[in-house]
């Protein structure tokens, strides 16, 4: 492995398969496998955002993790969010997306708290994600962050009420009902 803070996009790729890790300031960060809860809750909301696009004859993709997001499209930076959403089929490759995606769900894991709501939250923001959910099972709460809108705060809703989208008007999902599921 590549001295720490020296890994490139090579060293990403080389991963062996079953391998998961993000490419991040020229470091491998390793993923932990997620527990049941995560999953529910990921493809919970892909199912719903597809089926959102779908009814509503759009064409964005909806793509859950894994799936490899060449954030900046310069090879500096691979993440895998929980939950991807690409309107722009020119962002599309073989590896993955090229660049920022529209919309972006994590949903966080007690190894990986201080990644989603810290260094991705900054990085989606820099990048030009326009919405990121940080859904946290723990706490039982999303944090819906706009980064289309000039200086717009976080809305925080509790698990107990509707999560509606800014990009996709209509679009709302009730954790509540997610989590009574399981």
């Amino acid at each position: 492995m590549a001295a720490k803070g020296t890994c490139t996009a090579e060293d990403y790729w080389a991963l062996p398969e079953g391998v998961r890790a993000e490419l991040i300031g020229g470091e491998l960060w390793d993923m932990a496998s997620p527990n049941r809860v995560h999953q529910e809750i990921v493809m919970e909301l892909s199912a719903q955002l597809r089926g959102f696009v779908v009814a509503h004859g759009g064409a964005c993709k909806v793509y859950p993790a894994p799936f490899a997001v060449n954030l900046f499209a310069n090879d500096s930076t691979f993440v895998e969010p929980d939950v991807s959403v690409i309107c722009d089929h020119d962002k599309l490759s073989d590896r993955g997306c090229e660049g920022a995606p529209d919309f972006v769900a994590e949903v966080v894991s007690p190894s990986d708290m201080r990644r989603d709501y810290v260094t991705k939250l900054n990085l989606y923001s820099e990048a030009g994600v326009r919405e990121y959910w940080i859904c946290d099972p723990a706490k039982q709460r999303v944090l819906v962050y706009r980064f289309d809108t000039e200086d717009e705060p976080p809305a925080i809703y509790p698990f107990s009420e509707p999560v509606p989208s800014g990009i996709f008007p209509g679009f709302v999902v009730d954790f509540g009902q997610v989590m009574a599921g399981m």
